[in-house]
């Protein structure tokens, strides 16, 4: 997928995962219970600082904090705008 937004620097755009919206037991969740996702997979990323490359690239499903990043709309989707260090691990 080629998205037209390029962020600047050490920051990555993310797509988060949908909300769950069934628990394991399968219990239905209501939209006002559903827990913002932590997870999602990467769909552009910036050029880096000039002295630390990035390490993380698109199409890499990472783990990030539950308030990290800031939230967007773009073409009717939601995105994520966050730099790197608010990012946890790649799963």
């Amino acid at each position: 997928m080629s998205l037209s937004i390029k962020p600047i620097g050490d920051r990555v755009v993310v797509e988060a995962a949908p909300a769950e919206e069934r628990t394991a037991s399968g219990i239905y969740i209501p939209d006002t219970a559903k827990e913002k996702p932590s997870q999602g997979v990467i769909v552009a990323v910036g050029t880096g600082k000039p002295d630390e490359p990035l390490t993380v690239k698109v199409g890499d499903k990472v783990l990030y904090g539950k308030y990290a990043g800031t939230e967007i709309t773009y073409e009717g989707k939601e995105y994520l705008i966050m730099r790197e260090a608010d990012i946890y691990a790649v799963l």
